[in-house]
């Protein structure tokens, strides 16, 4: 059995495929149970349903539990999941960032938690999720993996199964804190200045405000043993030729849409190490009160409708 912490449109279908919907399962709350019961979710224009259930519910445990929130929903998740998860369990976090695991630890010492991301250029709209078919990819492993553990070999099977994309880095540290570069950097620039993916392909004023932010995670993960370097980040200016150009990141997708964002999870967490070891993070700052103030306003406009 599996049980997911919330919808993930990119995995959510094809692991349901590959266990067969009596063995995959949604962990939902309330209302938002009730409407997936209803609804389902619209994934690149398809319907899908999926077997829910309460997290006050008892429940086998599950062999593995996904957690795929929002870094503002991951305490009540970690607490959402408790009944399904047992000895044995194995729990993976979808989560951005770089915290996330050391969070799922804490509160489940006893269990396995394997290191994962996911990349996905997705576009959200209440129950519908869109990306670009063939694209995306779950990394996912121990924090070194020169040989695959069984839990990593099982967790492939269910993903060659179900036709999802992944990969099992050597070094899976470096590889969540590439992607952590990334974020910080272009969905917070982003969302200050309302510009989808392309504008990195036009503007080298964009590129420049991006980039700095990323150096300043260079200089943190560098403190931390992580092998981030200047090149990753001149070799990422690549990846937006091939990204949907008026495609936006999470980001600022939260700000058009009136939700809170992750903030706390990018700049937040980026000053937070920041203090810690001795590195100035001015790009981060900046962008950390300017989304808050974006997210300010927007509960202003709600408030006074």
């Amino acid at each position: 059995m599996i049980g997911l912490g919330a919808i993930g449109g990119f995995a959510a279908p094809g692991i349901c495929k590959a266990l067969g919907s009596e063995n995959f399962c949604v962990i939902a709350g309330g209302e938002r149970r009730k409407r997936l019961e209803r609804d389902g979710v619209i994934i690149n224009g398809k319907q899908w349903k999926f077997q829910t259930a309460e997290p006050s519910w008892e429940r086998e445990p599950a062999d593995l539990v996904i957690l795929s929130v929002k870094y503002t929903a991951l305490d009540q998740a970690i607490k959402d999941i408790r009944n399904q998860v047992g000895e044995h369990t194995v729990i993976m976090s979808l989560l951005n960032g770089v915290e996330s695991e050391e969070r799922i630890k804490a509160a489940y010492p006893d269990n396995e938690v394997l290191y994962s991301v996911i990349r996905v250029p997705a576009l959200h709209h209440g129950n519908e999720i869109s990306f670009p078919e063939g694209s995306g990819k779950i990394s996912f492993g121990h924090a070194y993996n020169d040989t695959w553990s069984e839990t990593v070999c099982s967790v492939r099977e269910v993903f060659e199964k179900g036709g999802i994309s992944y990969e099992v880095p050597k070094d899976m540290l470096r590889n969540m804190w590439h992607k952590f570069m990334t974020n910080v950097s272009e969905n917070q620039s982003a969302a200050i200045l309302r510009v989808p993916y392309g504008i990195w392909t036009i503007s080298e004023d964009a590129n420049e405000l991006r980039e700095q932010a990323a150096r300043e995670v260079i200089a943190i993960a560098g403190k931390k043993g992580i092998h981030l370097t200047e090149e990753d980040l001149m070799e990422h200016r690549t990846y937006f030729e091939n990204a949907p150009f008026h495609g936006k990141p999470s980001t600022l997708q939260d700000i058009e849409a009136g939700r809170k964002t992750e903030v706390e999870m990018f700049a937040g967490a980026v000053i937070r190490m920041g203090k810690e070891l001795g590195i100035p993070t001015p790009y981060n700052q900046m962008f950390y009160h300017c989304i808050k103030t974006l997210e300010t306003w927007n509960d202003h406009q709600k408030d006074h409708k």
